[in-house]
């Protein structure tokens, strides 16, 4: 016999404001400018910029202050001075003039168009006099290099592509020899298939004269194993050079050729950091200001709110307006969305304020000194101050960045776990990442440090770490094995003609 029960349950759901809410604090400046532009575009009840009321009274204000200004200069004018305008140039063409805004210049002054690589690859491909076929081939091989430059594609599958695409069958050989004057154009080493061929592309444009060139290709183009491995002594023998000339190819290779010639030149978004606060240190005191963009002029439309109040009148009234239900609807949720995202702005501005605030408290050194001093900290840590959630918190830093005296900086970087000195002092392990990373700078390059030698030199320091997370910071910092960091050193007075045996 089926037996019926019944149950209760709390759930605990969330709010369309509150959700609406969390979207928007995770996102920054540039996103939360797009946002809202999309939200004005949707809702005609919402308005940026002052109001009318505020309006007119911006407008007395200015009307007065003119008025005043007017009177002043009348009452100088007899006073005036052709010396005073020739040496002050503070308010010369408007720079410092009341009402002049150098930033809202810049936004309003177009960027100028960027021709991608891939359009100058083309245009440069016009002058190589291609018949329709490798023109075709050119046009397949440029769409195949990736944003560092290269064709990684296999050359059978642009032949594919080319039949599948256009109709037009063609060979291999055809497509190399096309892809030879490819790689012909600038910038040198474009349309490489690997990175040996990407620099031998470069060291056979140099000149002759260029010292270590030949030397270089002969390591490349023969020993190119015992050159990624920097095995020195193998290559002396193997290429009858010593010390100095073997240098020299090196320091040919590492200085002056590019490892990626496309250089990302190849992806059309480019991402721009705007720095959603400014922190700076003034008589002995920290400001810190929120982008102004993160707090816009927003409010609901008087037009729309006095229709409101009328519908609003008629219905306490019982009369029958020339509004119908679906227009009254319509007002009704437009004008919710447009309070509560209004709402959702300040509260988002609100939250953002506390974090950085808590953020500055806690790292309060590194504001001031700058790198050096950064403390161990926790998004538990930034929770308990401003009694929030952490999930809170990590929305906030994500994606973030603050302007400071010493550069900008992602919310995120502040936070990291700590470590123990040898004198029981709790430090940030990036601060001992730096000094993992100043060691390997200063440190013999012939005869690079060990894993092991490095978590020695850091516990002289006072950092005492294991050996193997010395390895995990040093790959966090794409710091290589001790055996790829070698390097030669000439002393000076080192006889240039001698050769190893």
């Amino acid at each position: 016999m089926l037996e019926l029960k019944q149950e209760q349950e709390l759930q605990q759901k969330l709010s369309p404001q509150q959700i609406q809410y969390i979207k928007l604090l995770q996102l920054n400046t540039l996103d939360l400018d797009q946002r809202i532009k999309e939200e004005l575009e949707e809702n005609p009840l919402l308005e940026e910029g002052l109001d009318e009321e505020e309006q007119r009274e911006e407008e007395e204000l200015d009307a007065t202050a003119e008025e005043m200004e007017n009177e002043l200069d009348t009452e100088e004018e007899e006073e005036f001075d052709v010396e005073d305008l020739l040496n002050n140039t503070d308010d010369m063409y408007g720079y410092n003039s009341p009402g002049y805004d150098a930033d809202e210049e810049d936004r309003d002054r177009p960027m100028p168009a960027d021709q991608t690589l891939a359009e100058q690859l083309q245009d440069q491909i016009s002058f190589l006099n291609l018949d329709e076929t490798d023109e075709i081939i050119a046009d397949q091989i440029i769409g195949s290099i990736d944003e560092d430059g290269y064709l990684r594609r296999e050359l059978e599958s642009i032949i594919d592509d080319i039949l599948f695409n256009q109709g037009v069958e063609v060979t291999e050989a055809e497509v190399e020899e096309v892809l030879t004057q490819v790689q012909s154009l600038d910038p040198a080493g474009i349309a490489a298939r690997d990175l040996q061929e990407c620099l031998l592309l470069q060291l056979y444009r140099m000149s002759e004269d260029v010292d270590g060139r030949q030397t270089a290709i002969e390591m490349l183009e023969d020993h190119y194993e015992a050159f990624t491995m920097k095995h020195f002594d193998k290559l002396k023998k193997r290429l009858d050079v010593n010390d100095k000339e073997l240098k020299a190819a090196f320091d040919l290779i590492r200085q002056r050729l590019d490892p990626k010639p496309g250089e990302g030149e190849f992806s059309e978004e480019t991402n721009y950091i705007t720095p959603d606060f400014t922190v700076r240190y003034v008589d002995g005191e920290f400001v810190i200001t929120l982008n102004g963009r993160n707090a816009p002029d927003l409010h609901i439309s008087r037009h729309y709110r006095k229709m409101l109040e009328k519908l609003k009148a008629q219905k306490k009234s019982d009369e029958d307006g020339d509004i119908d239900e679906e227009t009254r609807q319509f007002l009704k949720s437009k004008f919710d969305s447009a309070r509560w995202f209004i709402n959702s702005i300040n509260q988002r501005r609100h939250t953002m304020s506390l974090v950085m605030d808590a953020i500055v408290q806690l790292q309060k050194d590194f504001f001031r000194y700058g790198e050096g001093h950064l403390k161990p900290m926790i998004l538990k840590d930034i929770a308990e101050i401003i009694d929030m959630d952490i999930s809170t918190v990590s929305r906030v830093v994500n994606g973030k960045y603050v302007q400071t005296e010493w550069g900008v900086y992602e919310l995120k970087y502040f936070f990291s776990e700590g470590l123990e000195t040898v004198d029981g002092e709790e430090v940030s392990n990036k601060e001992v990442k730096a000094e993992l990373q100043r060691i390997v700078d200063d440190e013999d390059k012939t005869d690079p440090m060990s894993d092991q030698e490095l978590a020695d030199a850091l516990e002289e320091q006072g950092f005492k770490i294991a050996r193997r997370t010395v390895s995990k910071y040093r790959k966090h910092l794409g710091i290589p094995v001790a055996r790829l960091r070698k390097e030669i050193v000439i002393e000076e007075g080192e006889d240039e003609a001698g050769r190893d045996a």
